[in-house]
């Protein structure tokens, strides 16, 4: 049987506050939250352990909860009253379940490649939202991996989880520094393309049927001048308007379709 919790000062309450607001709780604590029914499933799918889950049975059902329960393991089920739930929910009324869980830390040595595999890097990313939106993209062109150099923030932070609507769970995601990646993708053979406003190559005219990866710079400052000495070419999107750049999860959408499309939408095993 699952306690029930109704007062917003109780221990467990109040560090599921904490850890949604702090990212140094998460790092101490090595867990962080997952909001929602689908991100908890692919969570699970994905093999994350999870350790703890609360939920109000006014707003998900009981088969839904059971549904989750023998999958998670061995895991403390919570329940707790609407006017809590809103209180450490980020979506009022969304689902009714909210999840902690261990979170994974890979290594370039945990990824499993294809034949000719297609990474994205990404590099100081700093907006929570945008991650999310670029493993989204990652995620829909099922690319091999996501490589995030010098990270500016948490890549488990709610709200990276909740944009990209748990694709961090779906997508191998390794976090290194850029020489580190640099030397890593000369080992494996891959092929960069970075992208830059300096470049002279259009992206379009390039060839991505090789093993290849494509680096994405921060909106701020663009690729710092390892990525912009160390990537084997530059490329560029046309700006066809008064202004020269786009969102960067925008721009990566544009590039990867375009891998994606001379490979003819397959990618070999």
């Amino acid at each position: 049987m699952s306690r029930v919790i109704s007062s917003f000062s109780n221990p467990l309450i109040k560090n599921v506050l904490l850890l949604g607001e702090k990212p140094r709780a998460r790092k101490e604590q090595n867990r962080i939250i997952i909001e929602g029914l689908r991100e908890i499933r692919l969570a699970i799918a994905s093999s994350f352990t999870l350790t703890d889950l609360f939920f109000t049975p006014e707003f998900v059902s009981d088969a839904e909860l059971r549904s989750l329960v023998p999958s998670a393991g061995n895991v403390e089920v919570v329940e707790v009253t609407k006017e809590v739930f809103n209180r450490m929910a980020y979506r009022n009324d969304r689902d009714g379940l909210i999840a902690l869980a261990e979170p994974k830390r890979l290594d370039f040595s945990d990824l499993k490649l294809r034949k000719t595999p297609l990474l994205l890097v990404l590099e100081t990313v700093e907006k929570p939202g945008n991650l999310g939106a670029l493993l989204r993209t990652a995620d829909a062109a099922n690319l091999d991996a996501v490589i995030i150099c010098d990270p500016q923030t948490d890549i488990y932070n709610p709200n990276a989880i909740r944009s990209s609507i748990g694709c961090i769970f779906t997508m191998p995601v390794v976090t290194a520094s850029s020489e580190e990646t640099i030397a890593w993708m000369c080992q494996s053979g891959i092929r960069m393309f970075g992208t830059a406003l300096t470049a002279t190559q259009w992206y379009h005219e390039t060839d991505f049927r090789q093993p290849a990866a494509i680096i994405m710079g921060s909106e701020a400052n663009g690729l710092s001048s390892a990525w912009l000495e160390g990537a084997g070419e530059l490329i560029k999107i046309p700006m066809m308007g008064k202004i020269d750049s786009m969102n960067v999860s925008a721009s990566a959408a544009i590039v990867i379709f375009e891998a994606m499309r001379q490979r003819g939408f397959r990618m070999e095993v």
